[in-house]
């Protein structure tokens, strides 16, 4: 057994960057991932961005753990193989746009009349009954309506701002990876599948209201217009490079002014509380500032280490990968790849006492295991040849 989920298969019919992140997470705890992808329509992400040797950073960074196989799923025979592959599988997952599924013939009605307990689940944009059920969406699109945008700005009177990583698709990866593993340990206790739905806009609002809806939280108590505590980055500036410092507790901010050799600020009566200290965040953080540019980061961050003070080295990518703490964790693996060559990734960020996930095989190529899961299925070498020649697989 290598993986918690070992046992489980799962067909995949996911593209781009949130399913496919999610099916990778499944599949790097051991579930056995089925990618079907269309005959004249592959995953975008196979094209999109930096590559080599056939494949994407991007396809290669949320496929692993699977195997591929195309279907022409427009055509009678593509669902006939489908549903087939089905019949033994414990969960289909699929992101395309609402009513798609149902023009396809693939939607839960049908597919359960083949597996009554499969996990059926279906990843939009904003849900499957509202006025933009059927837009097109993207990352930036929810990342606008969602508030992200704004909460990132700082100030709902600031420009707003994108964070520059895809958090929406890889947030409702995660969700909806979590939401099929507690589906599937419901069927454990109830012998009954269900439809699991997830959009990215519930998605991202679920997440931000954790910490940043707190204007929104009361009700009657609302805050009309949300304004920035501090327009002040906790990143500071030293004499030689950035480095982050945070002294949110008592104790803590006590350390950083005898450390940052101020012991006058204990005696400001601004900071006298955390309520304080948050009311005048901007001139506590300035000081701050002020004071950090006098010592270069290495001699900042013993001093703070020592004092009891978080603080931490600000990284670029490529420093990251070579700091001690990563690398003592173990986190960056590299592997060899049989077609894209040595890549670099993580392993599961997860780990496990008894049953450690395993990078068994790197992503696939488009339809890399047509002829072995078809095989499974009775389809010998004369018929694959058939389905090639009429488009049904490549």
């Amino acid at each position: 057994m290598s993986g918690p989920l070992s046992g489980y298969k799962i067909l995949d019919l996911t593209t781009v960057i949130s399913g496919p992140f999610a099916t990778m997470l499944l599949g790097d705890q051991g579930a056995d991932i089925i990618k079907v992808e269309s005959t004249t329509a592959p995953d975008h992400a196979r094209g999109a961005g930096y590559g080599a040797n056939e494949f994407t950073a991007t396809f290669l960074n949320n496929n692993r753990n699977k195997r591929a196989i195309t279907l022409n799923l427009k055509s009678d025979k593509g669902r006939e193989i489908l549903f087939a592959l089905v019949k033994s599988c414990d969960v289909l997952i699929q992101n395309f746009r609402p009513g798609v599924v149902e023009r396809l013939g693939i939607d839960e009605e049908k597919v359960r009349a083949h597996k009554p307990d499969i996990i059926y689940a279906s990843i939009s944009g904003f849900g499957e009954d509202n006025p933009w059920s059927h837009k097109p969406v993207y990352d930036p699109i929810i990342q606008a309506i969602s508030g992200l945008t704004t909460i990132q700005a700082g100030s709902d009177d600031e420009r707003p701002k994108l964070v520059r990583t895809i958090l929406p698709d890889k947030l409702t990866g995660m969700t909806t990876a979590q939401a099929i593993t507690a589906a599937l340990a419901c069927r454990e206790r109830t012998g009954e599948g269900q439809h699991v739905r997830v959009s990215m806009l519930d998605t991202v609002v679920s997440f931000l209201w954790s910490s940043d809806m707190g204007g929104q939280t009361f009700v009657g108590k609302e805050v009309s217009s949300q304004r920035a505590a501090t327009f002040i980055d906790l990143i500071y500036e030293t004499k030689t490079s950035y480095i982050s410092v945070s002294a949110m507790a008592n104790k803590q901010w006590q350390a950083l002014c005898k450390a940052v050799d101020h012991p006058e600020w204990l005696e400001d009566e601004r900071f006298a509380t955390p309520a304080l200290r948050d009311q005048h965040a901007n001139e506590r953080l300035q000081l701050t500032q002020d004071a950090l540019l006098h010592k270069s980061a290495e001699q900042w961050l013993e001093i703070l280490e020592q004092a009891g003070v978080p603080c931490s080295p600000v990284l670029t990518r490529s420093e990251m990968i070579e700091h001690p703490v990563v690398k003592a964790s173990k986190l960056i693996i590299e592997t060899q790849h049989p077609v894209a060559g040595p890549i670099r990734q993580t392993r599961p960020a997860a780990r496990f006492s008894k049953t450690a996930p395993e990078i068994q095989r790197g992503a696939p190529l488009l339809g890399e295991h047509n002829s072995e899961i078809l095989g499974a299925l009775g389809y010998d070498d004369a018929a694959l040849k058939t389905l090639r020649d009429e488009g049904i697989i490549t």
